[in-house]
């Protein structure tokens, strides 16, 4: 669906490069986690994709079109939620009546459901609404408009807890077969049960692109253990119950998988994680 090749970019000429010969493929039917430090350029990566920025060399492709060329046909298929926006002095049926022309698979059943899953009324003023009220008016109508790609940047910020919940529960229901949707995000707490790849950004490139059952077949996750159960652990990290860490999986017997901990471990050994997982079994 979505093709990245080669992809350079610097913000200036003489700075150094924040992506350095990326290469990515997206694939319909999953939810991929874009995880990086601050200031890695998830949120530029983003804006890349969906034909807002351009890269100085390389090639992003949707469905073998350049994005970069902004084409309506090419548009129609992307939807990208901020981290940050703002919603006009408007009704909920007037944003709709505005902008769900520009999206052909556009569903106002959906849309409503979604609203009411949020515990969202149709209010007259969009712009009065909390920013977290607005993030999921905002998911509720980009969920709606069925395009292949959807892109979102720290979707959960400015939620509570309650809404982080029914927020999961929503992005769930609107998926499908046909659908790719990528989330950059620091808290992978709130999504870690949703994800279904872990890409990882690092010093300009890609330093991680595995799907989740992958990574629990080769590492085991462990939580509240004891230095010596943890003495070959290949990261491990005190804490008040015990060690949490990550060991070689030997057994073949998969544990829940903790995004966190294996991005802390990537980020600290990255040229560990590289060989670990250098010839992904899927």
């Amino acid at each position: 669906m979505l093709q990245i090749e080669n992809l350079e970019f610097s913000y200036h000429k003489k700075k150094s490069l924040i992506f350095d010969g990326i290469n990515l493929s997206i694939h319909p039917g999953a939810v991929y986690g874009l995880l990086g430090k601050n200031g890695i350029g998830k949120s530029t990566l983003l804006y890349m994709m969906s034909g807002l920025m351009f890269p100085h060399k390389g090639s992003i492709r949707l469905d073998g079109v350049e994005v970069r060329r902004r084409l309506p046909e090419t548009l129609e298929k992307i939807f990208l939620v901020p981290e940050e926006f703002d919603l006009p002095s408007i009704s909920v049926d007037a944003y709709v009546r505005r902008n769900s022309v520009f999206y052909p698979h556009f569903d106002r059943r959906q849309f409503d459901q979604y609203l009411t899953d949020f515990e969202l009324e149709k209010t007259k003023n969009l712009a009065k609404t909390s920013m977290g009220q607005k993030k999921k008016y905002l998911v509720s109508f980009a969920l709606a408009t069925n395009t292949p790609l959807l892109l979102m940047d720290e979707p959960t910020n400015g939620m509570d807890i309650p809404s982080k919940s029914q927020f999961r529960k929503v992005i769930a229901s609107g998926m499908n077969e046909q659908k790719s949707i990528i989330i950059s995000t620091h808290q992978v707490r709130d999504l870690e049960n949703m994800i279904d790849r872990i890409v990882i950004l690092e010093g300009g490139r890609l330093l991680l692109d595995v799907d989740t059952d992958t990574v629990t077949s080769q590492l085991q996750f462990v939580k509240g253990a004891t230095e010596a159960d943890t003495a070959e652990a290949l990261y491990k990290v005190s804490t008040i119950a015990g060690y949490s860490a990550i060991l070689p999986n030997e057994t073949g017997n998969e544990s829940p998988l903790d995004i966190e901990m294996l991005f802390n471990y990537a980020i600290e050994k990255p040229e560990e994680i590289l060989r670990t997982f250098a010839n992904p079994v899927k």
